[in-house]
Formats: structure tokens, C-alpha cells, sequence
């Protein structure tokens, strides 16, 4: 994944992260600012899916935008 990308695009994409992982709040947003290993970490904490899963989701949402 492009971490510059998300990190300069990171307001436009919170909104269409939210819809695609919905259990995600906006204090998780603040807190990530871009960084796609906290977004990781934080889809395993509330979707309870495996690391490698994570990094997948993350890497198919990158491939959409």
C-alpha cells in the first residue's frame, strides 16, 4: 500500500474507510492520521481477524481507490 497516498488523502478516504469497516469510530481515524499498520492493528481488534487478513482488506480497499 501507498502510505504516502493515504497519508496525503487521509480525509477524503476516512469517510469511505468508515463505510467499508463500519465497527471503526472516528477517534480511530484521528488516531491513524494515514499510518495503515494502526488501521491494521485496529480491524483485528474489532472485526477479530487475523493479521495477514488485515493487511489483505487494507491492500483490496488500496486497489479500489
Amino acid at each position: 500500500m501507498n502510505e504516502d497516498k493515504i497519508q496525503g488523502q487521509w480525509k477524503q478516504l476516512s469517510g469511505k474507510i468508515k463505510q467499508k469497516w463500519g465497527k471503526l469510530t472516528d477517534d480511530d481515524m484521528k488516531v491513524a492520521e494515514g499510518s495503515t499498520e494502526y488501521l491494521a492493528g485496529k480491524l483485528q481488534e474489532r472485526y477479530g481477524i487475523a493479521r495477514d487478513e488485515a493487511d489483505r482488506q487494507i491492500k483490496e480497499f488500496d486497489q479500489t481507490l
